[in-house]
């Protein structure tokens, strides 16, 4: 409306009704410029689109009349303390499909796709940070006890220091037992005899050296392997690693002396 549009410098004007002058476009958003206005009556004519919520800045507006026309959309609540939080539903009625609070006797306005969407995106947001707050500390701890777990099996099945978990040359093995003498055996049965001797880390170990002179120590020597570094009880002596090579073969057990357990 071009009428109003020349009203807008108008700055003290207090008072101003167009009631019934078949008005048509919309209402404009330079109004908001008429601070002083305190009256202002725009009803029974042929206004259309909506209500601008830049009109709560008149803060000395006391009457706003719209009523009869064909404005759409939302009205505005008065949220940001303007005019509108005072004013009656009459002011409003028979237009074309205004919306807003129920205190105007209009229908809600239709929340929008966009914020539908916003809320559906805050909603699946909300509930993957839920489960991340409930699973992630449950998986941590699972993770974390298992690696507990671990390294305690792993301590008990080698109690060891790391150079004696290696593997031991045959060198060094005839080393730590005086090169297998008589003064360092243990015992010797079908397959075998076992000494004992001292690393040059200071650990005692006893050595199961097979007779490869009979065709079952080969095979006894890869069975013991097995079933010794699988099994642990605290009753049977611990396989620390063993010797092999085309000559010679040996278990490197840890050495237990009588009546330890």
């Amino acid at each position: 409306m071009e009428f109003l549009e020349k009203l807008e410098d108008c700055k003290n004007l207090v008072y101003l009704s167009l009631r019934h002058n078949k008005l048509q476009g919309s209402i404009p958003d330079s109004m908001n410029n008429m601070i002083g206005l305190e009256f202002l009556d725009l009803s029974h004519n042929n206004i259309s689109g909506i209500i601008p919520i830049s009109l709560e800045k008149l803060q000395n507006l006391k009457y706003f009349n719209v009523s009869v026309n064909k404005l759409y959309g939302e009205i505005p609540s008065g949220g940001g303390g303007g005019p509108f939080k005072n004013l009656s539903s009459q002011f409003f009625i028979y237009n074309e499909a205004l919306c807003g609070s129920s205190r105007f006797s209009v229908p809600p306005c239709p929340t929008s796709s966009k914020h539908r969407s916003n809320r559906k995106k805050l909603l699946v947001l909300f509930l993957l940070l839920g489960i991340g707050l409930v699973f992630v500390p449950i998986t941590f701890g699972f993770l974390w006890i298992r690696y507990r777990r671990g390294k305690r099996t792993y301590q008990q099945a080698h109690p060891f220091s790391i150079s004696t978990r290696g593997r031991i040359s045959y060198y060094e093995l005839l080393q730590a037992t005086d090169g297998l003498s008589e003064s360092n055996l243990i015992g010797s049965g079908s397959f075998g005899s076992v000494y004992k001797g001292v690393l040059r880390s200071g650990t005692p170990i006893a050595v199961k050296v097979f007779n490869l002179q009979l065709d079952m120590a080969f095979k006894s020597f890869d069975t013991e392997c097995e079933v010794l570094c699988n099994l642990r009880h605290r009753n049977l002596v611990k396989v620390i690693t063993s010797c092999s090579n085309l000559d010679f073969k040996a278990l490197v057990l840890e050495y237990m002396p009588n009546g330890e357990s």
